[in-house]
């Protein structure tokens, strides 16, 4: 029987990371010992207290039943907290805030409530591919606004603003911006604004990495009038330790994210409330906290910049999140070359970032949730291998 699926699956493809770790799998069946440090997967725990709750909670009767799709109260006001304490933006745990399945599930959600045949949707290069999935999914056609390290990763306004934005819906922006660490602003954000509101676009920041080797956590609803133009995704995921846990948010305008509801409720009914009472005492975690992860996080990216320079990679040494992102040799033709010589050579994977979009076909990025020891391993075996290209770091 041949039953043909949706046209809409023809304009995405499978994940590289699902099809590359099936390729890992089968190396290590085959007596390969593969150190994977592609894959931005936390492997550090929550805090004890969140670990706690959940245990506690989950025995309590009446805690398994169906929630509400908005998510309980106690996790709407512990968002609002959060936004308070750590990026200075008021919210309303009311109408303003909207607990979601993770994040990704907000690209979707938003992309399906806004956008139809006939929109165009601006997605960075390089950037997250679920961005362009979902644009495709909801049947959007997809304008690429490249990124560059000559521009220190940041959008060019003025090249924008020289093309016809009359059909375009939503611009996709990620600050600090996975997968190249460029640092959010105050004043980038403020032009962001800006340009939604000249424009009507729906500007759409997708902000898990603050918390990651980074001082100054910014929110793009801490510039004035930003909820009017712009909604905010964030996740327990990358600051928190809870990738499996599934727990992110969306924040802005209560119109909008009522709208969006009205899709979201016909996708899933609400989370665990054990689970939700757990991120409450996750998003009370103090300073201190934060702070001591970012050691471990500190101490992983000196070994991760010793074996980029054993590989002659250049990179910025100001990046925040959990990856670095570093040029490769010109010897390489471009990063799947040099990610697959690795892998082949040494046993051990580093991600390609052509998977980001064209504007990465000359990087790879390492990720940081390895143990050190894991990268001490995957030096020892690189200190064998004549880079390509002369060692450098570009400061």
């Amino acid at each position: 029987m041949n039953i043909k699926p949706a046209s809409r699956i023809k304009q995405i493809k499978e994940y590289y990371f699902s099809t590359k770790l099936k390729e890992i799998a089968s190396l290590r069946e085959a007596g390969k010992d593969i150190l994977n440090l592609g894959i931005g997967s936390p492997d550090l725990m929550p805090s004890y207290s969140t670990i706690d709750v959940l245990v506690y909670e989950s025995k309590a009767t009446g805690n398994h039943k169906y929630q509400s799709y908005i998510g309980i109260p106690q996790l709407r006001k512990a968002f609002a907290s959060w936004y308070r304490k750590f990026f200075n933006v008021q919210l309303d745990p009311n109408g303003e805030i909207l607990p979601l399945i993770g994040s990704k599930e907000g690209i979707m959600h938003i992309s399906m409530t806004y956008l139809e045949a006939g929109d165009e949707v601006l997605i960075p290069n390089p950037g997250y591919p679920a961005y362009r999935s979902a644009a495709a999914l909801a049947g959007a056609a997809v304008r690429e606004y490249h990124l560059s390290a000559d521009r220190h990763w940041l959008p060019d306004f003025e090249a924008l603003e020289a093309t016809d934005l009359s059909r375009v819906k939503i611009m996709w922006v990620n600050y600090p911006h996975m997968p190249t660490g460029t640092k959010a602003s105050k004043a980038l954000f403020e032009k962001l604004v800006a340009f939604g509101r000249k424009h009507q676009i729906l500007i759409c920041n997708d902000n898990p990495y603050s918390f990651i080797l980074n001082e100054e956590p910014l929110s793009i609803l801490s510039v004035e009038g930003a909820k009017e133009v712009a909604i905010e995704l964030n996740s327990l995921s990358k600051s928190h330790n809870m990738a499996g846990w599934r727990i992110g948010m969306m924040a802005g305008d209560r119109e909008r994210l009522s709208t969006i509801l009205k899709f979201k409720s016909n996708m899933d009914s609400g989370m665990f409330r054990p689970v939700q009472l757990a991120a409450v005492a996750a998003l009370e975690s103090p300073r201190s906290w934060y702070k001591s992860i970012n050691e471990v996080y500190a101490r992983r990216k000196k070994k991760v910049c010793q074996l980029l320079d054993l590989l002659g990679c250049h990179y910025q040494e100001n990046q925040c999140g959990m990856f670095v992102w570093a040029r490769v040799p010109n010897d390489y033709e471009n990063g799947y070359q040099f990610s697959d010589e690795i892998l082949y050579k040494n046993d051990v994977f580093l991600t390609p970032g052509g998977i980001f979009g064209s504007e990465g076909d000359q990087y790879i990025r390492i990720s940081l949730c390895s143990p050190e020891e894991v990268f001490v391993e995957a030096i020892r075996r690189l200190e064998g291998t004549e880079p390509a290209g002369e060692k450098a770091r570009a400061n």
